[in-house]
């Protein structure tokens, strides 16, 4: 037993330890908010052995985590999550995604979901070993969808053994933005950043990291395997963003690299409809606080703005992927745009938000943040994301961080 207290601790948007309480209430409400959407009419406890078979990769964080707790709570998903996060030790508490699996875990079972989870590097070919095993013994060797949901700074190629980093930055010129910290006290503080351009090789180790690449080679190995069911839909998430942010992401790097998973879907929706008459697609998500927006430069500012201008209208990732399940599925038809990219978005990216959006952007600076961006909620969204700002958490009792890795393998 390892009960303690633990406090808020963080650099900047960065904390230090987790909070398993919080973390479990916040996987609770993403749950309810699942299956109380209109058009969710599973029964409460499915039998284990129905529902389609799934791999979620990426299943503990973000739209992978909604992805997750979507498709377990509305459709009746089985299958298997795949993450890689840190276990709990004497010094530190696990990571956030290490106590949100444990309660995916657990509502899981409650509601009848066979669901196995694994702790494994996405990128590497002993974590598709696992995969194909367990979708062999345990799931009758055949998968019905693969949900794909990484964000990572590095990858290894298995197949070359070269390690390839991932750089946030612009490509042809520097770029200098608007963007948003706080102070050890939470005091706001609205600053212009420049970023220098990419080299080359920037581009080429961001698309490495971030493109396709890894996401054809878990088709190459379950196609290799058998292991595609027929009609087999496999979706990767994505971000288009708005224009005030273009410079930095979909026309930098990270747009190099998530122009390459959109081409990548383009070629397996090919080889899938010959294969299995299946599908692949992207699926662009709308904008959202997770541990890996924050890291760009803008998107916290972008973000608590549009915040300001929505307010409540703000659509959350678990209602963003409730709704990619019910196209993927068949509950409502599967729309794609001329790429071939379902479009969550567009709420976003409409004329009329993204005009209030720029108005609030060009007025914004220290002076004016508080009026025109929603900053409590985007303070409180942060924390959530380890654990605190929880409803019904008592944050000065202690609690128990030695939470054990979901069982099931």
């Amino acid at each position: 037993m390892s009960k303690r207290v633990i406090a808020p601790r963080n650099r900047g948007f960065l904390f230090l330890d987790s909070h398993p309480e919080g973390c479990r209430r916040l996987v609770e409400g993403m749950w309810r908010s699942a299956a109380e959407l209109p058009g969710a009419d599973l029964p409460a406890a499915a039998p284990a052995e129905s529902g389609p078979v799934a791999l979620v990769i990426g299943s503990s964080a973000g739209y992978g985590l909604a992805a997750t707790v979507a498709g377990l709570a509305r459709v009746g998903i089985r299958g298997i999550g795949l993450c890689l996060e840190k276990a709990p030790t004497e010094r530190r508490t696990g990571t956030a995604g290490w106590y949100r699996t444990a309660a995916t875990a657990e509502l899981a079972r409650e509601a009848g979901r066979d669901m196995v989870w694994l702790n494994a590097n996405a990128f590497s070919d002993e974590a598709k070993d696992q995969v194909a095993d367990v979708l062999r013994e345990r799931f009758g060797g055949r998968l019905d969808y693969l949900i794909y949901s990484v964000a990572a700074p590095r990858r290894v190629d298995p197949d070359t053994g070269a390690a390839y980093a991932s750089v946030l930055k612009p490509i042809g010129a520097p770029h200098r933005t608007k963007t948003l910290v706080f102070d050890a006290e939470g005091v706001p503080d609205v600053r212009e950043v420049e970023t220098g351009p990419a080299t080359d090789d920037d581009i080429e180790q961001t698309v490495n990291v971030m493109g396709g690449a890894d996401w054809e080679r878990w088709i190459d190995r379950l196609a290799g395997d058998g292991l595609l069911a027929d009609g087999f839909t496999t979706a990767a998430l994505t971000y288009i963003g708005s224009p005030l942010t273009a410079a930095i992401y979909r026309n930098g790097t990270i747009g190099a690299a998530k122009a390459h998973l959109e081409a990548t879907a383009r070629t397996l929706d090919d080889r899938l409809g010959k294969l299995v008459g299946g599908r692949a697609v992207t699926s662009v998500n709308a904008a959202a606080v997770t541990q890996s927006s924050t890291a760009i430069p803008g998107i916290a500012l972008y973000t608590g703005l549009l915040r300001g201008a929505l307010g409540e209208r703000l659509v959350p990732p678990v209602a963003q992927l409730a709704e990619l399940w019910d196209q993927l599925t068949g509950a409502r038809p599967l729309e794609t745009d001329a790429s071939g990219r379902v479009r969550l978005d567009l709420w976003e990216l409409s004329d009329e938000v993204q005009s209030e959006v720029a108005d609030r952007w060009a007025a914004a600076e220290n002076g004016t943040i508080t009026e025109l961006a929603d900053l409590g909620w985007f303070r409180a969204e942060i924390q959530r994301l380890y654990g605190f700002a929880a409803p019904d958490v008592d944050y000065d009792r202690p609690v128990e961080t030695d939470v054990p890795w979901p069982g099931g393998a």
